[in-house]
Formats: C-alpha cells, structure tokens, sequence
C-alpha cells in the first residue's frame, strides 16, 4: 500500500509538472506559428506533427511497458521534453517548427499513456473511475494552470521565457521520476500478470471497440478547437492574456468536477454519462462562433468542460477494464493512439475550413462531427447489452471474446 502510495504520488507530481509545461505553450503556440508565416493549413500541419508521432509510437512504446516496465520509459520522455522545449527557441520556420512538433509528440508517447497505464496498474476492479478520475486532475490541473502562467510570461519577459519555462518543467519532472519512482512491472499484486495482446485483439472487444470508434469521432470534432480559439479570439478583441484565462478555466472546470464524476462513474451508468458529457460538448462547439465577447466565449467554452469532465472517467474506467484482459500499457496506448490520429486530422481538416470557407465552420463542423460521434457511439453500446456498465462483465465478455477462434 505504501508503494502503491508512492508511485501515484510522485506520477501525480510528475505530470502535473509536465502538463504545466504544456499547457504555458499552448494559448500561445498558435500565435507563435503564424509570426512564422503559418496559414490555417499549416497550423493544422504543426498541430498535426505532435499527434501523428503520438499516434505512430504509442502503441508500440505501450507494449514495451508491458513486457520491460514503466519507469524508464517516462524517465526518458521526460528528459526529452527538456531538450526539446528549447528546440521550440531556435525554431526558425514553419518547416523546423513542423520537425520540433513531431519529436515532441514522440516524447510524449513516452510519458502520460505509460503514466496512466502506470496508475492504471493500481486501481482495484470497480474503482476505476475514481482512480483514473482522480489521477487526471494532475493533467487538467496542469493544462489549466499552464495558460495563465504562459500570457503571464508572453507579456512579461516575451515569448522564449515561455519555451525556458517549459524546459525547467520537464527537468523537475524527470529528476522526480529519477530519484523517487520505483520500478515495477506490475505495482499491485490484485493484478493479475497479462501477456500483451496483438492489437488485432483490441478491436475483437465490443466494449473497446465502441470506445475506439467514439474517441476517433470525438477527437475528429474537438481535436482542432483549442488550435482555433486563439486564432478566433482576436475577431472579438481578445488579448492573449484572455486567451490563457478561458482555456485554464475550461481546464479547471474538468479538474475540479474529475472527483465527483469519477465517483459517480464506480456507481452509475457509464454508457448514459459518455453520451450526456459527449452531447453537452457538442452543441458548446458549435455555438462558439456566437459569442462575441470575453464573458461569452468564457460560458461556452466551460461548458466544453463540464461535458468533457462528464464523459473522460466513464471511457477511463471502460479502457482500464479491457486493459486487465489486453496489457495495460497497450490498451492505454491503443486509446491514445486512436484519439491521437482524430487529432491528426482534426487541425488539418479545420485549418482547410479556416482557409477556404472561415474560421466560424471549424466550431460548427466540429460541434456536428461530435454529435454524430454521439449518435454512432449509442448504437453500439446498445447492442452490447450494457455490460459496459459492469466491469465484471465485462472483463468476462473482453475474454471471451479473445479466446473466441474467430
């Protein structure tokens, strides 16, 4: 219990950390590529580099943990986050910026999928969403505090302090990893030892495949927003400061509501609280183009939020239930992967609507793709039967099915 104590205090820590980091980059990021030269398509291309290299290595990166450990997997992710954050400084062009993207989305397959399969390695059937809940308030919380301290910075020691910032982030969080996070293929011994499964397996379970294809659409819709709002924020005379507020507010709201929604996710009715979080995002995407002001876009923007802090533990605690059956580090990997190639192709598909047709159609596509990732998610869950709504079940039917000779 000690140990298990441990690990999650110091990934906790850790992330937070790292996510910091990230998030002081990202209300400014967009703005940083266009001085470059960026057109909408190019924003989608930079944006895009992070996830194809995410999406590429995860799966793969996933199943070494499996086999070989976690630590020094995050150890190195970490250390290369360091190093990369002040590639982001000497980024001369679109084309550098593009390369620094792609690398940095490698490092990131190497630190918050293995972290998360890492606490994922801890949580006791039927806790899954509290544990997975619980845990991801140090990503929010991060992202959330990221932006204010980025604006904070931009105005007042310029640009590359954000980039520096990033950098000092990253080496305290792998110094952490280093000193204070043991090493354990499997940190709690109610988990039972899994062989990875090939990834061919990951689509034969009808419960993660209703994720993969719900995550895809979902990420298909939402992967571009926050590339968009900086870039829609200035037509309503919004400063990069402002920017940095209404994305941490958006952040927070998912951080502070991750502890009651994971609770509620143990008890309740897993398939309803995906749906309604889903539909709550959804329809806030697509009205973003009517606000016109600070407080506006604030209120819709936080209702992004509320509906992503509904639906993120219930889709956690599902991938955690199928990773007891599939290898936690690649079930974790599988669902980043499959959000990661939504995000692919999420900024590239908004920076082409920004282009030719105007910035206002990258939130009302956005807001229809995901109501219809809603509608299709739905149907599969019903043809389940619900057994998503207990793990046990599911478990059962996760193994069933791979063992099925079909």
């Amino acid at each position: 219990m000690k140990t298990a104590r441990r690990i999650y205090n110091v990934l906790f820590i850790s992330v937070f950390a790292t996510m910091l980091g990230l998030g002081v980059v990202s209300p400014l990021l967009p703005i940083y590529a266009e001085n470059l030269g960026a057109t909408g398509i190019w924003l989608g291309i930079i944006f895009s580099a992070f996830a194809l290299s995410r999406s590429i290595f995860m799966p793969i990166i996933g199943r070494i943990s499996d086999r070989q450990g976690r630590k020094w997997i995050i150890l190195i992710g970490m250390f290369a986050y360091a190093v990369l954050s002040l590639a982001y400084v000497i980024a001369g062009s679109v084309y550098s910026l593009t390369v620094v993207r792609f690398a940095h989305g490698i490092a990131s397959a190497m630190v918050v999928p293995i972290a998360m399969a890492y606490i994922a390695d801890l949580s006791e059937r039927g806790t899954e969403g509290s544990y997975m809940g619980n845990f991801s308030i140090s990503m929010f919380l991060g992202m959330g505090v990221g932006p204010l301290l980025g604006g904070f910075l931009n105005d007042a020691f310029g640009m590359d302090s954000v980039f520096y910032t990033m950098a000092a982030l990253s080496v305290f969080a792998t110094v952490l990893v280093a000193m204070y996070l043991p090493e354990a293929r499997r940190a709690s011994s109610t988990i039972a030892e899994v062989e990875p499964a090939p990834i061919s397996e990951i689509f034969r379970l009808p419960i993660m495949r209703g994720v993969m294809v719900f995550t895809f659409i979902s990420a298909l819709g939402r992967g571009g927003t926050m590339v968009f709002i900086p870039v829609f924020a200035p037509l309503i005379a919004l400063s990069p400061s402002s920017v940095g507020v209404i994305l941490s507010v958006n952040t927070f709201i998912m951080a502070l509501l991750q502890v009651p929604v994971g609770r509620l996710t143990d008890r309740g009715n897993k398939i309803a609280l995906i749906v309604v979080g889903s539909a709550i995002a959804a329809i806030a995407l697509a009205i973003i183009p009517f606000s016109g002001s600070f407080w506006q876009l604030l209120v819709v923007t936080s209702l992004i939020g509320v509906g992503g802090a509904i639906q993120q533990p219930s889709i956690m605690a599902l991938t955690v239930d199928a990773g007891r059956t599939l290898g936690m580090g690649t079930s974790m990997g599988a669902y980043n992967t499959i959000f990661g190639i939504g995000t692919i192709i999420a900024p590239l598909m908004g920076g082409l609507f920004m282009d030719y047709i105007g910035i206002d159609a990258v939130f009302y596509a956005a807001g229809a793709i995901s109501l219809l990732g809603t509608a299709v998610f739905t149907v599969m869950m019903q043809k389940t039967g619900g057994e998503a709504n207990n793990g046990q079940n599911s478990g059962m039917m996760a193994g069933q099915t791979s063992n099925d000779p079909r």
